[in-house]
Order: structure tokens, then sequence, then C-alpha cells
């Protein structure tokens, strides 16, 4: 081989910062230094890794941005390989970092942490939320392994596999006009305000389910955050509509939601793992998979087996 995994990994932190100054105080190394791993890496490779700036640090050309992808993986395989060593033969052990969509994520997510690391301590699991557009992006950029999110919208080179299917439904306050029905249509919806969880991509799934069904939904009001929209709604400004399950029938400050099933034949949101689709997936997210693929169906047990759309995760 004709670089070292050092100079890899200075190439690599020179990329997440977009400079060498900041890559040499985080790595606690000479300028110097990481300037000549550049520099060397470049030259026995042949690529051009980084744009130069003059003042103003590095950005990673196309073929860059293709090279810091696979210099990653080839770090986190070096040091699960360490861990593996270490552990004496304990093959889950080393780093995972995911990213989760924000709708279930919190109520998910925390508890399986709890689990695999409980399972597999020496495991190091960090876990982000982001939106579908960043999540995409991040996976693309290298930042996460995994990421547990919905189907919204994949591009061909990321790779998704479903675990758990999300109908939608919608959430209304208790003394919405429509509360005590037991189900309800988009039809019976859209003449009433909605509140908008606007998120790119999300926005654009709630309007194709009623382009679906040839209607003009009222976005009254957007939110950015889930739980500005529970509030709205459950202080009469609108209904909304949702996927992921609730553990409970209340808006943060208390007041009371109610749940309903929609008819109608809408798309489903898939809640499954995605990847980037040529990378080889670490020993730590495979057993990640598995683990999350278990519990979920535990969760598919509890989850919908009612017309209340929520249960104690």
């Amino acid at each position: 081989m004709r670089f070292t995994l050092k100079q890899l990994r200075y190439f690599v932190t020179a990329g997440e910062f977009g400079s060498v100054t900041k890559a040499a105080e985080t790595l606690h190394v000479s300028q110097p230094s990481i300037s000549s791993a550049v520099l060397h890496l470049e030259e026995v490779t042949g690529l051009q890794l980084f744009v130069r700036h003059h003042a103003q640090g590095l950005s990673l050309t196309p073929a860059g941005r293709q090279f810091i992808l696979r210099a990653k993986q080839l770090l986190a395989d070096a040091e699960g390989l360490g861990h593996y060593a270490n552990t004496l033969g304990e093959e889950v052990a080393g780093s995972l970092r995911i990213v989760g969509f924000p709708t279930f994520t919190p109520m998910l997510l925390p508890s399986l942490m709890r689990r695999f690391v409980d399972t597999y301590p020496e495991v190091n699991i960090q876990c982000d939320e982001s939106h579908q557009k960043d999540i995409i992006q991040s996976l693309m950029d290298g930042r996460y392994e995994l990421a547990v999110t919905y189907d919204l919208q994949i591009p061909a080179d990321i790779e998704f596999e479903p675990i758990m299917q999300f109908p939608p439904y919608a959430l209304l306050s208790v003394n919405h006009p429509l509360a005590d029905r037991s189900e309800l249509s988009l039809n019976d919806l859209v003449e009433y305000p909605m509140v908008l969880l606007d998120w790119p991509m999300t926005r654009d799934y709630f309007f194709s389910l009623f382009l679906s069904q040839d209607l003009e939904p009222d976005f009254a009001y957007k939110a950015q955050s889930l739980g500005m929209v529970r509030g709205l709604v459950s202080n009469g400004f609108g209904y909304t509509l949702a996927n992921a399950p609730l553990v409970n029938n209340k808006a943060l400050d208390g007041t009371e939601l109610k749940a309903i099933p929609l008819t109608g034949n809408l798309r489903p949101l898939h809640l499954g793992v995605a990847k980037i689709a040529q990378f080889r997936l670490t020993p730590v997210a495979v057993a990640f998979i598995k683990m999350l693929k278990e519990r979920s169906a535990e969760l598919s047990e509890v989850i919908f087996t009612d017309k209340r759309f929520y249960r104690n995760l």
C-alpha cells in the first residue's frame, strides 16, 4: 500500500473541516503534516482531492468526495479490526454513527440504543436527527453508516430496506367538529384548515395524498417541529396528518389530541434502514439492523392494533 492509515485520517479530517488549520488543531499535529499527507495521497492516486482557496480553506473535488467515502470506510474497518483484537475475538465492537428521522427517532432509538450497548458493551453508538433531504446528503457524504428513516424520495445510489409500514392518519383536537368520527376521508377534512409539518419531502408526501384524491388542502398553518404541530392542533388551529405512532394523546402543553384512521387507499410510509448501496456494512451495523428488526417485530404487535394509534413504546 502506497499510503498509510494516518495519512488517510489526516485527509479525512481536512475534508470534513474544509481546513488544514482546523484539521491540525483537531488532531494535535502540525499544519505541514496535514498538507504533506494530502499531497502524498494526490501524488500516489493521481487525483486532485481538493480545490485550494486562498485564505478560505479547502473544498473537495468530485473525485475527492468519492475518495473520502472510501477512506472513511477503510478507517472504520481498521478501527473495527483493532477492537476485535482488543476484545479477544468479540466481533461486535467499535463505533457506529446513525441518523434518524425526527418524527419517530426520540420514541424508538434511545431504548434501542440502550438495549444494543447493554448487549454489546464494546460499541460506541451515536445517533443524530435530520430531515430526509439532509439524511440522504449526509449518507452520501459518509457522515453516517446507517440511517433509520422513511422511504421518501430515496435516490438510486442509496439502498433502502423497509422494516415497518405506517399508514397515514388524521390528528385533531378533541373539540374539533370531526373528533367524534370513527374514521375519516381526506374529502371530509379538506374543507377545514390544516396544520402542516413543513419539512422538505415531508410536505411533498402529505400534499401528494390530497393530490391522489384530486383535492386541494388548506395549509393554514405551518410549523417546523412536531411539538409545535401537535400544540397547534390540540389548541384548535386545525387538523394535521401523521404516520408515526403516538406515545400518548397529549400535546406538550397537556391539551388532548384525537387520532382517527383514514380511508381511501392512501400511500403508507415505510420505516427502514438506508445506506450507500455499494458499501459493505461493519459487524456493528449488521448487529444493529438485526436488533432493530427484532424490536420492530415486537412493536408491530402493539402499534395500530386499535383505532387510537398511541401506545407505550
